[in-house]
């Protein structure tokens, strides 16, 4: 049973649309979103589709029902505010590079937040980092009811936090902390997302502010310097170096606050002066 858990915090013209990792819920974003809404942003945490149940929901779904969805949020979204930001934490922040890359004319600018495109940070288990040939295993059909499980340190460096967050997804509330494992199919389908996004990162025009974790345990910093070299939008580089992956509630979470919306507001102010201007 899928459980709605996206949340909406009304604000000013300006909205922030947030996308949740894969096998993670709304509330990995939740923080983020209370500290953009009183910096007078808009926010709309969504959620994925086939998230926040079991991992038959999960795998009932592939990433373009996941794109769907973010899509329909974006479109309501659109409806409430004057410029749209989108931003994504890890798989997340793939889904806000392709919004960007296909709608150019509505996203005003990119929260890249731990990008992954492969799993090879420094937690990940060797064999764990052969997961790029799922896609092959899918086709052929072997691997349905396997899954990577979670390893500690679970993508948080606060070790008080860490401990709620594993309690909550260890003991099956999916909802609150996510599911403990990431089935292969469904890991297979985010890498056939890595794959068309890598291929449109040139299309995407968005400034970007890039924040990632010098010491990411779950994707390597190389990832951001994929999204840094790929784009043709100017780019801002964020390093945290007191956080793991789950940049959005570690320690640094008021650090990535106030520079993304540093990074938003900048663009509303350039926007609007150029249409002064103009």
């Amino acid at each position: 049973m899928i459980q709605q858990t996206d949340f909406f915090f009304e604000g000013g013209r300006s909205g922030v649309l947030l996308i949740h990792g894969l096998t993670g819920t709304p509330m990995e974003m939740r923080l983020l979103g209370k500290g953009l809404n009183r910096a007078g942003f808009t926010v709309h945490g969504m959620q994925l589709a086939g998230h926040c149940g079991n991992v038959e929901d999960l795998l009932a779904t592939g990433w373009r029902d996941w794109y769907a969805s973010v899509e329909k949020a974006a479109d309501d979204l659109l409806g409430k505010v004057d410029h749209l930001f989108v931003g994504g934490l890890s798989m997340g922040a793939l889904l806000a590079l392709k919004l960007a890359a296909d709608r150019p004319q509505q996203v005003a600018g990119v929260g890249v937040y731990g990008a992954t495109f492969r799993y090879d940070g420094w937690s990940i288990p060797w064999l764990a980092r052969l997961s790029f040939m799922l896609p092959l295993l899918k086709r052929l059909g072997i691997g349905r009811q396997r899954s990577f499980m979670e390893q500690p340190p679970y993508g948080i460096r606060d070790e008080r936090l860490r401990a709620q967050v594993s309690t909550a997804m260890l003991g099956g509330d999916s909802a609150a902390a996510g599911l403990p494992g990431n089935p292969w199919y469904s890991l297979a389908e985010m890498y056939g997302l890595a794959a068309d996004v890598r291929r449109q990162l040139s299309q995407v025009s968005a400034p970007c502010l890039v924040a990632h974790a010098s010491e990411d345990d779950v994707a390597s910093v190389k990832n951001a310097k994929l999204v840094m070299r790929g784009v043709s939008a100017p780019t801002e580089l964020l390093l945290l170096d007191d956080s793991y992956h789950m940049i959005t509630i570690d320690k640094e979470r008021r650090t990535l606050i106030e520079r993304s919306a540093a990074f938003f507001d900048r663009i509303v102010a350039a926007d609007s002066a150029q249409r002064i201007a103009a």
